[in-house]
């Protein structure tokens, strides 16, 4: 048995009698859109479920459904839900903080329209602690897939300038400690190293890994579980001698309890997932006060990361900012994709004029030779959007 399909039907709910004869407070919403969540198989079974829409909410699962969940489960047996529960926990990783992140984009802006009402850039806004930083080369799982292309991009970190390399290993102690060995041999014994596990392992795992780590003196160890699983974390940071970093999957508000509990001996963030340069800053305060570093991570975005450089100009704590696979460096302006293309990079995204009816006066309808349908866009039902009516049924509409 196999999903075929997922879909979520927002059924409106009329909220006037939950305030009885009192008016509902000004602006509360008298109809909330609650999500029927449908799964289908190719057996003709199909489960369902409703959710909450509490604070207009119901809109943006279904969204969150259909882009995110949707194509991991679709294809998949529906009876291997233990599988299925932890393929969402590894992509919950990034989406746990989705609030924290999405407002830390808003924040962002905020901060570049201060800096240009001031005339001023952002670090220099903050107060400068430096205007440069050290900058280390992470190399990403699909590029250091073996010992050998490890050896590889070790040295061309190295020969390029970069003050440190980073490795990407999710494959399990005894795929990724042969890597980790030939890269401090590729590098020698000062060059700086880090690893970052991203959540994968198990606290015997991690232990595994981290020993060998103290004996290359790997300059940390980053998130060797997941980040929620603080008692893992203490025990780890009391029993190696390289440093775990962890928390950036937390908000701002959960690190002080890593910090007093002690299960960080330096602290991840960045000014997206912390809620942008205002939150970052929290973070970082609450780190020098207590007397531990933040090293600020890539957003791997390229006007964030900008942002994450200057806040980095602006402190002491951060010794490191963050450089990744050149796919995330794209300007917004000239023809640089067309550029990296040459060089080898991303072959497979295009640049096409989308061929909007008139986007001059804002009717962005797509004309039918749009190169869009070719890539499989489909149109939205107009007549699909909005609140539903009270009584209104889509399972009968076409």
């Amino acid at each position: 048995m196999k999903i075929t399909a997922i879909s979520t039907r927002l059924l409106a709910l009329d909220m006037s009698s939950l305030y009885g004869d009192a008016p509902p407070p000004p602006g509360e919403a008298l109809t909330w859109q609650i999500p029927l969540v449908t799964v289908s198989t190719d057996a003709g079974i199909e489960g369902h479920v409703t959710g909450y829409d509490t604070s207009g909410g119901g809109p943006s699962i279904a969204t969150l459904i259909r882009d995110q969940y949707a194509p991991v489960f679709i294809g998949q047996d529906p009876l291997y839900s233990e599988s299925l529960w932890h393929q969402c926990k590894w992509l919950n990783r990034h989406l746990r903080n989705a609030r924290d992140a999405t407002s830390g984009l808003l924040d962002a802006c905020l901060w570049d329209i201060r800096g240009k009402l001031a005339d001023l850039p952002l670090g220099v806004l903050l107060g400068l602690q430096r205007n440069k930083v050290p900058c280390y080369s992470t190399g990403a799982p699909s590029m250091i897939t073996t010992v050998e292309a490890t050896v590889a991009e070790a040295k061309r970190v190295k020969a390029a300038g970069y003050r440190g390399f980073k490795l990407q290993t999710w494959d399990g102690p005894a795929l990724d400690i042969p890597r980790l060995r030939a890269a401090r041999e590729a590098v020698g014994p000062d060059f700086p190293l880090m690893v970052d596990s991203s959540g994968v392992y198990t606290y015997t795992e991690a232990i595994t890994v981290g020993k060998v780590l103290d004996e290359l003196n790997y300059r940390w160890f980053e998130e060797p579980v997941y980040d929620a699983q603080i008692d893992v974390l203490r025990r780890l940071s009391q029993q190696l001698r390289t440093p775990i970093l962890a928390g950036e999957t937390n908000t701002v508000h959960e690190l002080p309890e890593y910090i007093r509990d002690g299960a960080v001996d330096m602290v991840r963030g960045d000014a997206y997932i912390k809620g942008g340069v205002t939150g970052l800053r929290k973070a970082l305060a609450a780190c020098e006060l207590f007397g531990f570093e933040l090293e600020i991570h890539t957003a791997a975005t390229p006007l964030m990361d900008v942002v994450n450089l200057h806040v980095a100009c602006s402190t002491k704590i951060s010794h490191f900012v963050e450089h990744h696979h050149p796919v995330f460096r794209f300007g917004l302006k000239g023809g640089q994709l067309l550029d990296w293309q040459e060089l080898g990079f991303d072959q497979h995204s295009i640049v096409a004029d989308p061929l909007f009816v008139d986007a001059a006066h804002g009717d962005y309808r797509l004309k039918p030779e749009s190169p869009a349908y070719g890539l499989g866009f489909r149109a939205i039902e107009t007549a699909r959007i909005g609140l539903l009516r009270k009584g209104q049924d889509l399972r009968n509409e076409n």
